[in-house]
C-alpha cells in the first residue's frame, strides 16, 4: 500500500523550493536583493547573506509549524484513505510552476504593499539588520508558489512535519537566490528571464513525472506492467 509520507515530506519540499527558486530570481530577485552586499557595506557579504537566509528559514519554519498544528485538527476528522491523494497536490504544484499558472491566482496585494513599505524602512538600517528583517518578512511577498506550499503544510498532520516541509522548501530556494544576491548585477546581464523560465519548466515537469512514477501503484501501473510481462 502506498504511504503518502514517502513523497509528502521535507525532501520533496526541497525539490519544490529548488524549482521555485528560478521563479524567485526572475520575479522577486530585485526585492530580495535590495540589501545585496556592496564593497562599501558595513559588514562582510557572508554575514549579510547568512542573516537574510537564516531569518527567512526561521520565518518559513514558524509558519509551517503553525499551519501543521492547525491542519492536524482537520486531518484527525478525515479518513486515512483520503490522505493517500494528498501527494497529487504536489504534482499539481509542479505543473502550476512549470506553466506559470500561479500568475492567475488571486493574491492578497495588501501583503505585498506592506512588505514593500517595510522594505523601504529596513534598507535604512545597517546591512546585517536590514537583511535579517527583510528575510523574516519574506513570507509577505505576493508569491503564488509560496502560498501553495504554506497551504500544503496544513496537510502534513503535525507542527513538526509542517515545520519540516516549510523548512525543506526554504532550503531549496537558497542556492540560486544566494548566488543571485551575491552576483546580482552580473546575473541580471547574463541570465535572461526567458531562459530561466525554460529551465524552470523543464525541471518542474521532470519533478512531476518523478512523483507520478513514485505513485504508480495508485494508478495501477505496476499491475498493468505485471500483466503485460506474463
Amino acid at each position: 500500500m502506498f504511504e503518502y509520507q514517502t513523497v509528502y515530506n521535507g525532501a520533496t519540499a526541497m525539490v519544490a523550493g529548488l524549482v521555485t527558486s528560478i521563479h524567485c530570481v526572475a520575479m522577486c530577485g530585485p526585492l530580495s536583493c535590495a540589501f545585496a552586499p556592496t564593497r562599501t557595506a558595513d559588514a562582510p557579504p557572508m554575514i549579510i547573506l547568512t542573516g537574510y537566509h537564516l531569518s527567512k528559514l526561521l520565518s518559513y519554519t514558524l509558519i509551517g509549524a503553525l499551519a501543521g498544528a492547525f491542519g492536524s485538527q482537520v486531518i484527525n476528522q478525515l479518513e486515512g484513505s483520503w490522505m493517500r491523494f494528498i501527494p497529487w497536490i504536489l504534482v499539481a504544484f509542479f505543473v502550476v510552476v512549470a506553466f506559470r499558472l500561479d500568475r492567475y491566482f488571486p493574491k492578497p496585494t495588501w501583503l505585498g504593499k506592506f512588505y514593500q513599505s517595510a522594505n523601504r524602512r529596513f534598507v535604512k538600517l545597517s546591512k546585517p539588520v536590514a537583511a535579517s528583517l527583510i528575510g523574516f518578512a519574506s513570507p509577505l511577498l505576493p508569491c503564488g508558489p509560496l502560498y501553495i506550499i504554506f497551504g500544503l503544510c496544513l496537510f502534513t498532520g503535525s507542527p513538526i512535519r509542517g515545520a519540516e516541509f516549510a523548512l525543506g522548501f526554504g532550503l531549496g530556494t537558497m542556492p540560486l537566490l544566494w548566488l543571485a544576491q551575491s552576483q546580482f548585477m552580473r546575473m541580471q546581464q547574463r541570465m535572461k528571464p526567458d531562459l530561466l523560465y525554460r529551465i524552470q519548466r523543464g525541471v518542474a515537469l521532470l519533478a512531476a513525472l518523478v512523483m507520478m512514477w513514485r505513485m504508480r501503484e495508485m494508478l495501477g501501473i505496476d499491475a498493468a506492467v505485471g500483466w503485460l510481462c506474463r
